[in-house]
């Protein structure tokens, strides 16, 4: 039997560990891995990463501290997707950060262990990578990259912009689901709008550059460019492609006015990538990402080449001006 002066011992023994147990945990390093899909010197993508690091600094977490981040690029070359996929993963780290497209797909092949935050992805739950919106139910949750009753919006903001246009091609990419679902919800508000929607399916440079000068040989056209790795990967070969053919156009991100397209309308990839950064120091104190609910975006911008407008042609109306988060003079 213990003796009273010995439980009273024993509990204040107990009283001090528990804090200090607690405090270590804290002030152990932990590890954050980042997979882009983009080149190290993109701008764009190092917007993105500063501001995950300032939201983790805001968190309390501060690299080189109590947490050290290991960033992969890969520059939209699958070989490395994959190669650093499998190389972050054998990091042991605690989470991984990954922006979207063909890199969340590698890493749930690498592991179904590691906790994954997605920061940007058209459709998570018909691509697999979770099981519902509310309860992802494995180990990946994060944010989408847009809803899809937006797609409608950019064939709205084309003929807006462009009231001349009465026939849009539509670029999407056929491997994925979400280019089959952005694609049906343009195609349901395009009589409405008195516009003649043509899919224009693509699967590498070759065929999208096929298919805009193909579409571009009748007048009246303008182009819509769906949210997709793809896409993105080839940007500067569909803005200039877009220039050359004199087609006015709207992106799904900002990345594509700032190299001199037209508009787009679309979520801000640089603050969903600092609200990951709540994600992943939720994870870090011991949240599951299975419970933690896929988020939507909160907010859609507008941003607006003028300079390229003018290229074009086009008068602008107040309504699109007045409209536009963002305007690139």
């Amino acid at each position: 039997m213990i003796r009273r002066r010995e439980f009273i011992t024993l509990l204040g023994g107990t009283a001090v560990a528990w804090p200090l147990a607690a405090r270590a945990q804290q002030e152990r390093m932990r590890r954050i891995g980042v997979l882009t899909g983009t080149a190290a010197d993109d701008p764009e993508a190092q917007a993105r990463q500063a501001a995950f690091v300032q939201g983790l600094a805001q968190l309390g977490w501060t690299d080189g501290r109590n947490v050290r981040i290991d960033a992969r690029w890969t520059a939209g070359n699958a070989a490395d997707t994959r190669k650093y996929a499998a190389e972050l993963v054998a990091l042991a780290p605690d989470v991984i950060l990954v922006g979207g497209g063909a890199s969340i797909g590698e890493l749930l092949q690498a592991t179904r262990s590691v906790p994954i935050v997605f920061a940007f992805v058209p459709d998570p739950v018909g691509s697999g990578f979770v099981d519902s919106l509310a309860r992802p139910g494995g180990n990946a949750t994060g944010f989408m990259q847009f809803e899809y009753s937006l797609c409608g919006k950019w064939l709205e903001l084309l003929k807006e912009i462009a009231p001349g246009v009465t026939r849009a091609a539509v670029l999407w990419d056929p491997a994925i689901t979400a280019g089959i679902g952005q694609f049906a919800v343009i195609q349901s508000v395009a009589p409405s709008l008195g516009v003649e929607v043509i899919p224009a399916k693509v699967r590498d440079a070759t065929e999208i550059e096929r298919a805009i000068a193909a579409f571009a040989r009748t007048a009246n056209g303008g182009l819509i460019v769906t949210g997709s790795a793809l896409a993105a990967i080839h940007r500067e070969l569909i803005i200039t492609l877009a220039a050359r053919h004199k087609l006015p156009a709207v992106y799904f991100e900002r990345r594509f006015v700032v190299g001199g397209g037209l508009i787009s309308y679309g979520a801000n990839f640089v603050d969903q990538y600092r609200q990951a950064a709540g994600y992943v120091d939720r994870i870090l104190k011991g949240e599951k990402p299975a419970d933690l609910p896929v988020q939507a975006p909160t907010k859609y911008e507008t941003v607006l080449n003028l300079k390229t407008a003018k290229a074009l042609g086009l008068d602008v109306p107040p309504s699109v001006l007045a409209r536009a988060d963002e305007v690139i003079e």
